[in-house]
């Protein structure tokens, strides 16, 4: 029991902190899209965002509903189909998403957090001798630098799914750091994605 309840615990931190590091920037780092995709595919699109904490959910799924709209995008969060008590799996969503009449499914997950160092700035410096050509060569940091620091990396996952074709149209890997406030961080992961969405052309034109 109480091993269930730290993975828990765990696992809801990583959900806001791998989001809210978003709030300065947003980068995707890597991203798919199935060259056999037709453009404008989707209408309308289920939305279903990390879980594990309902109501970084819902915000999550309702900021990609909105922004979606504004796109000409009818979107559905998975909340509404969905109890909060159970947790189902992404075969399971695709059906639910179905049934809810979408042809695409928008998932996000976390991966993994891993613990970078960050270390100060150091360079070699030259110097040249006034009385010739030789020149000398050094290591040395900034001054008043201060000593290497660690942070946490947060790496999550986002695909949008042909339900029709029961295929990957889409995929991006975001890696993020340094915690925020949250919604604002939701509002810019979802700019990011719906950009990135229309420049691969995979949303219909207003």
């Amino acid at each position: 029991m109480k091993q269930k309840l730290l993975l828990a615990i765990g696992k809801r931190i990583f959900i806001l902190l791998a989001l809210s590091a978003c709030s300065t920037a947003t980068p995707i780092v890597s991203e798919w899209r199935n060259p056999a995709q037709a453009p404008g595919s989707f209408k309308r699109v289920m939305i279903a965002g990390p879980s594990g904490d309902a109501s970084v959910q819902r915000s999550f799924e309702d900021e990609f509903v909105a922004q979606l709209a504004a796109m000409g995008v009818d979107a559905v969060p998975s909340y509404r189909y969905v109890p909060e008590s159970e947790a189902i799996g992404e075969n399971s969503l695709r059906r639910v998403a179905q049934e809810a009449r979408a042809d695409g499914l928008l998932l996000m997950r976390p991966i993994k957090v891993q613990e970078k160092t960050n270390y100060p700035a150091i360079g070699p410096e030259l110097s040249f001798g006034i009385f010739g050509s030789n020149a000398g060569a050094g290591w040395s940091g900034i001054p008043g630098a201060s000593g290497p620091t660690r942070y946490n990396e947060y790496t999550s996952e986002i695909a949008l799914h042909d339900l029709g074709k029961n295929e990957l149209a889409w995929t991006g890997t975001v890696k993020t750091k340094e915690p925020g406030n949250v919604q604002t961080a939701i509002k810019s992961y979802v700019e990011t994605v719906t950009k990135a969405l229309a420049a691969q052309n995979l949303l219909p034109k207003k």
